[in-house]
Formats: C-alpha cells, structure tokens, sequence
C-alpha cells in the first residue's frame, strides 16, 4: 500500500499529476482543488490511496488527511467508487460534505455528477451517523462577504459558482489574508474551488 508520494511535481494535468520520487514518476489522480494548488518543479507531499483491481493500480492523491477518510467512506457505499468519490470531493469540500450528510441534505450532494436523487439519499441513510457536521469554526454556507469580497464572489457566481461556494471560497481567503486586494483574492479562491465543470 502507498499512503503517501513526496517529490517533485514534473507534470501537472486536469484530473491527475505526476511526482517524481526516487527517480519514478507516479500518476496521481486528484481533484482540481488539490492540483491547483500544486506547483510544476516544486516538492510537494502528497496523501494516498491506492485502489487495486483486476486490470490496474491507481494513485488517488489528497492534500489533507480528511479528504482521504471521506474518500475511503464514501466508498462503503454500494454503487459508489473511487471516481464517484473523487467527483464528490472535487464539487464538495470536506467540511461541506460532512455537513451535507450530517445534516441530511441529498439536494447538496445531487450537484455532483453522477449523484442522483437514489444515491444521494443513499449516502445520507448509510454515512449520516458516521461523520459529524465539522468545525464549527468554518465558515457557514450562509456566510455573507462584503466590498471587495462581495465583488469578487458576484465574479465567481458569473464564472458558474454557485453563491454558497463562492461566499465561502472568498471568506475562507479572507480569513486567512484580511488585507487581500481583489486579483489575489480571486486567484487564491479560484485556486480552492478549482475550475467550474
């Protein structure tokens, strides 16, 4: 089992990268949160998970060790797999989705492609007594942002964000860099929310 790569980061693609370590380059999938954080020619650790069929072995790679529990739950569910899995985690952050299932939601979890209303309520009966709704300290979905930020989440609404995660990808940003001006601000919550599909 390979819990985890550290390397240099040699190629950088929309659902995967690549990490050089000890001279092997190993292929790993990942949501578009995680790669956009990732930077070509520069080290990074990555967590993993290594999934073993029949017919192949698969690197799925997590920047946090909570994104890698979620995937591994997610998983106990029947119908779902390790790509359904990753398509939850790259349209739902982990605090987002432990709440989705702690507080029952399947509306949330039917914004993943390939989640229908069946499976959707499926993951809520099954995982709801599993996960707690997360830190309290995070930000709520109804979390209102003002000035710049209010500017820059309408942008991100108009790039196809939906208005919670927008509020939520710029009051993260802030809370972390109060005295962001407006492009960084949109670039590092670009970067969190990865790119719209």
């Amino acid at each position: 089992m390979i819990a985890s790569v550290s390397g240099e980061v040699v190629d950088i693609a929309l659902d995967h990268a690549v990490v050089e370590c000890a001279g092997v380059g190993y292929r790993v999938l990942a949501t578009p949160p995680t790669l956009g954080r990732l930077v070509r020619g520069e080290h990074t650790r990555l967590l993993t998970s290594m999934i073993v069929r029949e017919d192949s072995m698969t690197l799925y790679g997590f920047t946090d060790p909570d994104a890698r529990a979620l995937f591994g739950l997610l998983q106990t569910v029947t119908g779902v797999g390790p790509r359904l899995a990753m398509a939850t985690l790259a349209v739902l952050e982990p605090d987002s989705l432990r709440r989705a299932l702690a507080e029952s939601d399947a509306k949330a979890l039917t914004a993943v492609p390939g989640i229908g209303k069946r499976v959707a309520e499926r993951l809520v009966v099954e995982l709801r007594d599993k996960v707690d709704a997360g830190p309290t300290g995070s930000p709520s979905p109804g979390a209102q942002v003002t000035g710049v930020g209010q500017q820059v989440a309408e942008a991100l609404i108009g790039l196809g964000f939906t208005e919670n995660a927008a509020q939520q990808a710029v009051a993260s940003v802030l809370a972390q860099q109060p005295d962001a001006d407006s492009p960084t601000l949109l670039r590092t919550a670009l970067a969190g929310l990865g790119p719209r599909r």
